[in-house]
Formats: structure tokens, C-alpha cells, sequence
């Protein structure tokens, strides 16, 4: 069985850096679930059943935790004990919160018009902005004096993500 006891990283043997190889993220994973899946132990012991389903559902969650960049982030603070999404503390930048605020009036303009080609526009924009935040994120999480700068990225990469899902509910109503 696996040890509980290790970071996410360590599970599956990968450095902690918000840059991974996403083939050795699902190579470690398959393994790992290929080893400690509940089927696997379906003719163990009860604590064996117990065991492989306690081990199997730590692989998921640290699986879907290092594969989403947002959450991996957010991962990598909270192993150096920052909650990046602070319930008491939602400050953004004003520029950033206008600039959002701007990109979804132009998209749901668009999404009334019927606009394929904006909200197509928008939403390049819109990932293209989280890319570069994913390479700051990156840079960020690699120095450590730069935790409070890594935080306020972490949560803006996530308001964008929110603001890409949205504009693209609006163009799958158009479709």
C-alpha cells in the first residue's frame, strides 16, 4: 500500500514545483491505482478492503489536485502554510477586477447579439491571460519570498478560469 504520510508529490514521486510533467503525473497515477484499486483487494480481509479504498481515494484526490494547475497551486501554498483562497480575505486588484468586470460586459453583449465570432474572441483572450498567469504562477512559486505575489496570482488565475466557463456557457446557448 502507499503512505499516507507524504505530500501529493511525494505520492507519486514527482519534485514540488508547479511545473510537472503531465505524462509522469498520469504514469504515476495509473501505477499507483493499478496497485492499491478496491478490486484489486476485493477477496482481503475487511482492513484490506478498508485499506486499498482509504489509498485508492488519496490517489484520486492527490491526482486531481496536482493535474488542475488552479488547485496545484493552491497545493503548493498550503504546504507552506498559506490558504490562497482565504474565505476572510477576497482582495484582487482593482485594475484586475475592472478589467474582468469590462471583458464580461463585451461578452455578454456579444452572447445577445448573437456574436459567436466576440464571445470566440473573448474567449481566446481570456485563456491566453490565464497561459501567462500560469508561467508568473510558475516563476512566483519558485521563490519563496515571493508567496504573497504567488497568492494573488493563484486567485486570479482562478477568477479568469470562472470568467472563461462563463463566456463559454454563452457560446454553447449560441450553438
Amino acid at each position: 500500500m502507499i503512505d499516507p504520510s507524504g505530500n501529493h508529490f511525494e505520492l507519486f514521486g514527482l519534485p514540488a514545483t508547479f511545473r510537472i510533467d503531465a505524462d509522469a503525473l498520469d504514469d504515476a497515477y495509473r501505477a499507483l491505482q493499478a496497485e492499491v484499486h478496491p478490486d484489486r483487494h476485493a477477496g482481503g480481509s475487511d482492513t484490506d478492503r478498508r485499506v486499498a479504498l482509504q489509498s485508492s481515494t488519496r490517489v484520486n484526490e492527490a491526482y486531481q489536485a496536482l493535474k488542475d494547475p488552479i488547485e496545484r497551486a493552491r497545493y503548493l501554498l498550503a504546504l507552506r502554510g498559506i490558504d490562497a483562497f482565504d474565505e476572510t480575505d477576497t482582495k484582487l486588484s482593482l485594475a484586475f477586477l475592472e478589467s474582468q468586470l469590462e471583458r464580461r460586459e463585451k461578452a455578454a453583449h456579444a452572447a445577445d447579439v448573437d456574436d459567436i465570432r466576440a464571445l470566440d474572441a473573448i474567449l481566446a483572450e481570456v485563456r491566453g491571460e490565464m497561459h501567462k498567469r500560469q508561467l508568473e504562477l510558475a516563476a512566483l512559486l519558485d521563490d519563496a519570498s515571493a508567496v504573497d505575489r504567488a497568492k494573488a496570482a493563484v486567485r486570479e488565475l482562478r477568477f479568469l478560469a470562472k470568467v472563461a466557463e462563463d463566456v463559454g456557457a454563452m457560446l454553447a446557448s449560441l450553438d
